[in-house]
């Protein structure tokens, strides 16, 4: 008997122990980010007198810190955790430094694969409106476009993502309002969606609008290879909010000269909409070059000029929008290196 005891406990303890090491075997930690700082300079307007597009990030002169971000990922099975903390400038723009933790943490969520088809997120997740993202290193262009910089930044809630087929997609969400850490006083809450089709994705937002809420937005994002060398992305998205909102459009032509280098182009085309008679609602045509030398795969150097002409010349769409006489203009053009180093 004491035999047959000892037998079952060496089997259950190896049974333990081969589970063990098969649990361990599908445990995964990667540890990845990137760091960006840039020289700017205006040519039409001085660089001492607070000058901007008033779109977000990149808006010093001189030489600037963009921001720097580690990104903690753990897998064990079908559960994993993402912890990403953000600092400098950039970082702190992109988390409003309001009630996250000192303004850190850009994305911190845990999610469930539960079948090869679904997957449950929950916690703090970056934006899925939208052709840009907060980190540069994911942007061909370094500085960003006024429809990124007028869409929700960041999410807290509950996603479920379904892969439909090789090719459909279906997200579905219920967040907090954007860029909103808790509900506590408001008790406000809105709604994703994201239809996603060989790469081109329709996306949709709505909260009440109520407490600096963004109401309801529709955007498209997608992109073509029309060769191998030659890439096309767009961006389009109208919001609105009781009556006011904004809408526009962006292309993104990007051509790869070799290996090493790219020149890409953004022309976009933004304005502001409201219900107000015998009001010319501004708008904004903005069109950055930029180039894109990579070092060694990690190094990325982006050498960038912006031009946005805007119908508002009182000062501007979003910023200060000035000439070289610090008197009001409407347009504004800037020269932009900038250092990109991911890992």
């Amino acid at each position: 008997m004491k035999k047959l005891m000892t037998i079952s406990m060496l089997l259950v303890a190896f049974g333990l122990s081969a589970q063990d090491e098969e649990t361990e075997s599908t445990k995964s930690f990667t540890l990845s980010g990137s760091i960006d700082a840039y020289y700017q300079t205006y040519i039409s307007a001085p660089d001492d007198a607070g000058a901007t597009f008033g779109t977000a990030f990149a808006d010093k002169t001189g030489f600037a810190l963009g921001m720097g971000n580690i990104i903690a990922s753990y897998e064990s099975g079908k559960v994993g955790a993402v912890l990403d903390l953000v600092t400098g400038p950039r970082g702190g723009a992109a988390t409003f430094s309001n009630d996250i933790v000192d303004g850190i943490v850009n994305q911190a969520y845990v999610y469930w694969n539960v079948s090869e088809t679904t997957t449950l997120t929950m916690g703090r997740f970056n934006t899925f409106l939208g052709y840009e993202v907060i980190a540069p290193a994911a942007n061909f262009n370094y500085s960003t476009s006024y429809l990124f910089s007028s869409g929700p930044f960041s999410h807290m809630g509950l996603k479920a993502d379904f892969a439909l087929s090789d090719d459909f997609s279906l997200m579905l969400a219920v967040m907090n309002p954007w860029d909103t850490n808790d509900t506590s006083m408001t008790g406000e809450y809105s709604f994703g969606a994201q239809l996603g089709y060989s790469g081109q994705f329709l996306n949709l937002y709505y909260d009440s609008g109520n407490n600096g809420g963004l109401g309801f937005e529709v955007d498209y994002t997608g992109g073509f290879d029309l060769s191998d060398a030659f890439f096309l992305g767009i961006n389009a998205a109208y919001n609105d909010n009781d009556g006011s909102g904004f809408y526009g459009a962006a292309l993104y032509p990007q051509y790869a000269t070799s290996d090493d280098f790219s020149i890409g182009l953004r022309g976009e085309y933004f304005a502001l909409h409201g219900d107000l008679d015998n009001f010319d609602y501004p708008s904004v045509l903005g069109v950055t070059l930029t180039g894109s030398y990579t070092v060694e795969d990690n190094l990325i150097i982006k050498p960038e000029f912006r031009l946005d002409s805007l119908t508002d010349a009182d000062g501007g769409l979003y910023g200060n929008v000035i000439d070289n006489d610090g008197l009001a203009a409407s347009s504004l053009s800037a020269f932009t290196l900038a250092a990109i180093y991911s890992f």
